[in-house]
């Protein structure tokens, strides 16, 4: 079956990447057509928005894209593209599978755990105004409508890739009426899957947690804010995000990304890990129904680091981006 898929390259080293991940997604035997879009700072300089139309309709259309790093200012400048890709698109889920890669320093080489996280709502929306000159106030919204969604979004996950437990994460202890209502419905869900063991943990405690035995965590649940600080907290636990990959999913489409930055310091110099895209990309390939390919490419890229000779500079090696590709591409033969 032939796919169309939407490439968002994005900034920074995102073409370059993306243009690694390409060539192997076709070396493995994808039959694709890609649909190349921009978003961001080159769309914003090419077509004054950060979002077009074109973009957005080609999403829609394809139900599926695989997007690059894109850069978002601090404190000024265009709001995040990923954020608004999540709220036009209505894509609930951000899924962040953590498993640590072979040869790659890390304190717990044998992690592998799941972070779920509601992308929808939360202080992470950005709604905020200032109410006099050095006040500012951020409004969290948390409905029983997305928690109660984002919950059996975690149980249906776990059932199909044989996880054993979820672990709500929370600050229920302090506000207790928006994380309360997050954790009340967790529990709702959880009466429908006693086959899941569901526990929860108060967010700073979850997160000393992590650091002292990660391995007590199967899939865990969380708030938009606390998922984004989280899933990176995780990602820093097996030698960070070049080395994770992201999914946002909802009932109109998935999205699957880098979740790392743009890196414009080297973007150029074709040094970059494309590792994560490639780990997103399997997570697409595993959505569209190619798990056989998917597969195909997650044992030769893991031949790759279990042998150790071509690692890229951020890993210890010397290797460009396009050696990394060829050796992943050279390992599926």
């Amino acid at each position: 079956m032939k796919h169309t898929i939407t490439l968002i390259p994005g900034d920074g080293i995102g073409p370059e990447v993306a243009a690694a991940v390409v060539r192997i997604v076709e070396a493995a035997g994808l039959e694709v057509q890609w649909e190349t879009h921009y978003a961001g700072a080159q769309a914003l300089e090419k077509y004054g928005t950060t979002l077009p139309a074109d973009l957005l309709e080609s999403i829609t259309r394809n139900k599926v894209a695989l997007k690059g790093p894109i850069t978002t200012p601090v404190g000024k400048g265009f709001t995040s593209v990923n954020v608004g890709l999540r709220k036009t698109l209505d894509l609930y889920s951000n899924l962040r599978p953590v498993r640590a890669l072979p040869n790659v320093p890390s304190r717990y080489p044998e992690l592998d755990l799941v972070v779920v996280r509601e992308n929808t709502e939360d202080l992470y929306s950005g709604i905020e105004h200032i109410v006099v000159p050095g006040v500012v106030e951020s409004i969290k919204i948390i409905t029983e409508k997305a928690s109660t969604r984002i919950a059996r979004f975690a149980f249906e996950y776990a059932l199909r890739e044989g996880r054993k437990k979820i672990t709500a994460v929370h600050k229920a202890n302090i506000m207790k009426l928006s994380d309360g209502l997050f954790l009340e419905c967790f529990y709702n869900v959880a009466k429908e899957h006693p086959q899941i063991t569901a526990d929860d943990k108060i967010v700073d405690n979850a997160c000393m947690q992590l650091v002292m035995r990660p391995e007590q965590f199967d899939i865990m649940l969380l708030e938009n804010l606390y998922g984004d600080i989280v899933s990176d907290l995780c990602a820093g636990l097996i030698g960070g995000l070049g080395l994770v990959p992201g999914a946002n999913i909802g009932e109109l489409g998935a999205v699957f990304e880098a979740v790392h930055g743009s890196a414009p310091d080297i973007a150029g110099q074709g040094i970059a890990n494309p590792t994560a895209l490639l780990q997103s990309s399997i997570l697409m390939l595993r959505h569209l129904g190619e798990r056989e390919i998917a597969d195909r490419i997650e044992k030769a890229m893991l031949k790759v680091f279990t042998e150790g000779k071509v690692r890229t500079r951020d890993i210890g090696g010397t290797a460009k981006t396009n050696e990394f590709a060829r050796a992943i591409v050279e390992a599926m033969e």
